[in-house]
């Protein structure tokens, strides 16, 4: 076993010990050969590790202290908002008029649930800027891909199939394109111009009428907002494209401007993101499409909608829907939470945290400014960019100092993406952070960026506070042990 590390459960393991107790059989048992085919029917028992209760809660409990997650240290992973999760959200989630809910009940029986989400529906619409609302995708490529779907049925629908290109910048989420190829479209890159926004020109070149859409996040990648948004909806609309946004960054402008005032044709959001839904650890997100009311016929079924006054229910009736791309209706508990956030936040409790999230990515970069490459001198949105290449020139790498960031209990930012900057790294503090974190991890980094230049195996041998080291990556991700297996001797 490592130094540090924690037994596993089947090491825990002594012969005799249970962690629960049932009272006996009253029911006559049943012979399974008369149910089962001999080949389904286990000859031995199975090797499950024996432990008492009290063993089995320290393990589980000692293995969840040593992850990390929101509620126990800084997590600035850049693109995806990982910001604090209020309490109240899972409160909510879990009353027993919601948490027991079942999808198959009858319409009658679940109105409550129905008309929080028909609500929420009206409140991402305001948001957005969109005519009409999909909660069904399960999370954020999921939208990608259904919005995808709908805006290739709307140009299939017009006779105009010959459009199999979807445009996508260079500094792009790395869904996007990979969205547009499950989709069935061939991805055209647009390059960035000397300003980190879309280049265009560029685009000029790359638009026609093959043209199916353009995949954008506003601001992009890079933290910087696309000032000539109105040129490139006049270019793409102009060759028959569509405009798709990609809203893992709505939390920079949430108040302050809508997509679908920018001339959006279609977004998808990130509820486990911007709407702090819990985010990580396989899921469940959400990734609710939104589209304008030229695609809205397409959208998945059924929607929720309004009956009338009083009532609300599904509608089927939609012909040329896209048909369903999540099991019954979406992941309702997620809804719940991003619907308790809305609404304690209102109008004005959003615009503030986009300012917030702002002025903190803004202050970070602005302290960080010289002690790191800062490829786009000029004001931020909601996350930044700064570059390690003095530090590489000292032999130190990104990677290292993601690495030496572990030892000062910090989640290290998103490192080496958007590819188009070099030893890149992508901080996203979020709303949620006080000045003194943000002051604790930029006064990390600095340090760290001292060791590079005068201790530099303390970085280069980093971490040192974890229970393992360095892996080897390449190995790890091609022959990775998931199973475990006993020591014979």
């Amino acid at each position: 076993m490592l130094k540090g590390a924690s037994p596993l459960v089947f090491e825990r393991s002594v012969e005799g010990r249970i962690a629960y107790s049932l009272p006996e059989l009253d029911v006559p048992g049943q012979d399974l050969t008369n149910i089962l085919e001999d080949k389904y029917i286990r000859k031995e028992k199975a090797e499950l590790p024996e432990i008492s209760e009290l063993d089995l809660m320290r393990h589980y409990t000692e293995l969840s202290n040593k992850n990390h997650g929101i509620d126990s240290g800084f997590y600035p992973l850049g693109s995806c908002t990982m910001k604090y999760n209020p309490k109240i959200n899972e409160k909510v989630a879990r009353m027993a008029g919601f948490a027991s809910s079942h999808p198959l009940q009858n319409e009658s029986s679940i109105q409550g649930s129905l008309e929080v989400v028909y609500d929420l529906q009206e409140h991402l619409k305001e948001i957005t800027g969109m005519d009409e609302i999909s909660l069904q995708s399960a999370a954020g490529a999921q939208g990608e891909w259904t919005a995808l779907l709908m805006i290739k049925a709307f140009h299939d629908a017009n006779g105009d199939s010959n459009r199999t290109k979807v445009i996508v910048p260079d500094s792009a989420h790395g869904t996007n394109p990979a969205s547009a190829t499950v989709a069935g479209f061939e991805t055209v890159t647009v390059k960035s111009n000397d300003k980190g926004r879309v280049d265009i020109e560029h685009l000029k070149s790359v638009a026609g009428e093959d043209t199916a859409a353009i995949m954008l996040t506003n601001p992009n990648t890079l933290g910087l907002f696309e000032e000539d948004i109105i040129t490139i909806r006049d270019i793409i609309h102009g060759v028959g494209g569509k405009l798709y946004y990609d809203g893992a960054n709505l939390n920079a402008i949430m108040s302050k401007v809508r997509p679908g005032d920018m001339g959006f044709d279609a977004v998808h959001l990130n509820l486990h993101k911007t709407f702090t839904g819990p985010h990580g650890g396989g899921g469940p997100g959400s990734g609710p499409i939104g589209v304008n009311a030229e695609l809205a016929e397409f959208l998945p079924k059924p929607l929720i909608i309004k009956k009338d006054d009083e009532t609300y229910g599904f509608e089927y009736n939609m012909p040329k829907s896209i048909g369903r791309v999540k099991p019954y209706y979406g992941n309702f508990g997620i809804y719940l939470r991003a619907y308790t956030y809305i609404r304690s936040m209102g109008p004005d409790g959003l615009k503030h945290v986009s300012e917030n999230a702002v002025l903190n990515a803004n202050y970070m970069m602005r302290r960080l400014q010289g002690t790191f490459e800062l490829p786009y001198d000029e004001h931020c949105k909601h996350e930044f960019v700064i570059s390690g290449s003095k530090q590489k020139a000292l032999g130190v790498r990104t990677l290292d100092i993601a690495k030496r960031l572990l030892d000062f209990n910090y989640h290290p930012p998103t490192i080496y993406f958007p590819l188009n900057v070099s030893e890149c790294m992508m901080i996203e503090p979020t709303e949620t952070e006080s000045k003194e974190t943000l002051d604790g991890f930029i006064d990390t980094m600095i340090q760290i960026a001292e060791e590079a230049e005068n201790d530099p195996d303390i970085v280069l041998e980093a971490p040192h506070t974890t229970v393992i080291g360095r892996l080897d990556e390449t190995l790890a991700a091609r022959k990775p042990v998931l199973r475990y297996e006993a020591d014979e001797s």
